[in-house]
Order: C-alpha cells, then sequence, then structure tokens
C-alpha cells in the first residue's frame, strides 16, 4: 500500500484524520507543540506540521474513500499522478518528531549552495543544501524529502 497526500480545508487536518480512522482507514498528521500568544495569555498548542495536509495509506483502488470525509478536498498530485510518499519518508518525519526540541547544532564554515550530509539529530544521514546561512538561522533543503528545514541558531552561554 502506498501513502497518498490529501489536501484539506484549512484547520481541518485534525477533523480529517478522526473521520479517516472511523472508517478505517491508515493516516497520519505529523503534529508539533506551539507556542501561541492571546491578548491575556500564551499556551501551548498542538498544530500540524505540514498546513492542510495528510497523510493516507491505502490501496490505488480505494482511494476515493477518503472523500467520506467533509473535510478532504482532493489528492496531492506530481507530474499528473497522485503523489506518492515513500516508507522512509514518512519513518523520517515520525522519528524526527520524536526527538526532543533541545539538540546540539554547531555550525560549520558552509557557504550557501554547498551539498551537506546532516551528521546528528533527527535528520542523521540525510542530504541536504545550505539555502541561507546568518548568525540567526540556517535554511537547509532536503532534496529527499522535498521540505526545507530551518535551524534557529541559539549561542551557547
Amino acid at each position: 500500500m502506498n501513502w497518498y497526500v490529501v489536501y484539506t480545508k484549512p484547520k481541518w487536518e485534525k477533523k480529517v484524520v478522526e473521520q479517516l480512522v472511523k472508517l478505517g482507514i491508515e493516516c497520519y498528521c505529523p503534529l508539533v507543540i506551539k507556542m501561541r500568544q492571546w491578548s491575556d495569555r500564551k499556551k501551548k498548542v498542538e498544530v500540524p506540521l505540514f498546513n492542510s495536509y495528510v497523510f493516507v495509506q491505502l490501496e490505488e483502488s480505494d482511494r476515493n474513500l477518503v472523500f467520506q470525509s467533509a473535510g478532504a478536498v482532493r489528492y496531492l498530485f506530481w507530474l499528473g499522478k497522485p503523489a506518492i510518499v515513500r516508507d522512509d519518508e514518512i519513518s523520517t518525519i515520525k522519528k524526527w518528531l520524536e526527538k526532543p526540541n533541545n539538540i546540539d547544532i554547531s555550525i560549520l564554515p558552509y557557504k550557501i549552495g554547498d551539498k551537506i550530509k546532516v551528521e546528528s539529530g533527527p535528520f542523521l544521514g540525510q542530504e541536504a543544501v545550505v539555502k541561507e546561512l546568518n548568525k540567526t538561522h540556517c535554511m537547509l533543503v532536503l532534496e529527499s524529502l522535498g521540505c526545507v528545514l530551518k535551524m534557529d541558531l541559539v549561542a551557547n552561554l
């Protein structure tokens, strides 16, 4: 069975997962905890890592079942076919989210455009291209996962 990417209505990711699980469909919505500020308080909330996207694992013949969920809009397509996400990519996302947020990162004298191999942390072994580099953060393009990773750099005091 393949993993497909379903585009959802805005802010419906969790509801779509709940509805699809009731239908017996294997699905995954990676969630992260973010600090949100309101006028009177701050609160930690669980939000989707990818806005408006949910991963579903099913046979190609069963792809229309996801539309029984009111929040499922369409599938994400790549080169005219439904985009398929490899199992190892889903595993990498899960492994990354299991790691604690206090990962030690050191910056070596890289330049924009350099190809590097991530040597520690949740993306261990992944190849990346340095897209942006400054004193506060570093942007890496993880081509195999098709995403950009922003790492905030915090000085060790």
